[in-house]
Order: C-alpha cells, then sequence, then structure tokens
C-alpha cells in the first residue's frame, strides 16, 4: 500500500474527528434531519480523496457542511419557525387514556409500534397515560395520570 494513502486517510480521519466535534455530538436518534444530513455527506466526502487525491478540497468541503449545520442550528435557535420547520412538533397520540389514531396515521405510525415504544418505556396500558407524544426525534414522551403514577419516599412519608 502506498504510504501517502495511509497518511491522506490519517489526516481524513483526524479532520473528520475534529469536524465532527465541532459539529456536536449527539446519537443518531437525537440528531436533526439536518444534522443527519451533515454526518453522512462528511462521511461520503472523506472518502473521495482516497480516489481523487486532493485532501485540502475535501478538508473544506466537510468545514463548509459543517459551518453550514452550525449555522442552520443558530437560526432554529433565534427564529422559532425555522425550529418548527427543522425539526418539527411533538404529536400528541395519547389523551387521557384514549389513542388519538388520525394523529398515529399522520405520523405513519401503527398502534403495534406505539406499543413497543410504550413497552421500551415500561409501560403496559394506554390507559394509564395521561398525555403520550411522539417528539421530533421519534421518542416517546409522557406523563402518567394520578392514580398511575409510583409512589415517591417523600409522600409515603406524608402519611
Amino acid at each position: 500500500m502506498d504510504l501517502s494513502v495511509i497518511w491522506k486517510s490519517l489526516v481524513l480521519v483526524m479532520s473528520g474527528i475534529l469536524l465532527l466535534k465541532i459539529s456536536g455530538r449527539k446519537s443518531i436518534a437525537q440528531m436533526t434531519l439536518a444534522q443527519t444530513i451533515v454526518m453522512i455527506a462528511i462521511g461520503t466526502i472523506i472518502v473521495q480523496p482516497i480516489v481523487e487525491k486532493s485532501v485540502t478540497r475535501t478538508i473544506v468541503a466537510s468545514a463548509v457542511f459543517v459551518g453550514a449545520l452550525l449555522i442552520i442550528e443558530y437560526l432554529q435557535i433565534k427564529i422559532n419557525s425555522v425550529e418548527k420547520f427543522l425539526t418539527g412538533q411533538s404529536k400528541v397520540v395519547i389523551e387521557n387514556g384514549i389513542l388519538n389514531v388520525q394523529t398515529l396515521k399522520k405520523l405513519r405510525m401503527t398502534v403495534d409500534q406505539l406499543e413497543m415504544r410504550m413497552r421500551n418505556e415500561g409501560l403496559t396500558k394506554i390507559e394509564d397515560i395521561k398525555y403520550g407524544t411522539i417528539e421530533p426525534n421519534g421518542l416517546l414522551g409522557y406523563e402518567l395520570k394520578d392514580e398511575a403514577k409510583p409512589v415517591t419516599v417523600g409522600e409515603l412519608k406524608k402519611y
């Protein structure tokens, strides 16, 4: 293997790590649409110089993507409508223990998929949930009804 290919690969990996560190670290489930696109683009761009032999252009192109991501994230913080458009909003799928099938259809989610997310959270009955939402990152957010909430030590001490 050519030593220059190894050197270029090392430089690209290190610059990729630096650029990804600058853009912010999140798990895939927590990434916004813009973050996911930038991460995929950087991964694709980093491989190109091994074929084309242009490390500098690759690093600059990756930096442009990270810069664009930082600008998008800044705009999301400053302008609510940009955040709403890019990230989305939570959607109520359960209200007072009643399933909102219309919202599930809009989200293209089946009842079985919702129940799977409930089980992952340790929930067994839809009737126990006061409000259940599907968050923009796809996770289930919920508030239990008072009668379904676990008793805390503080509540036990009151009695």
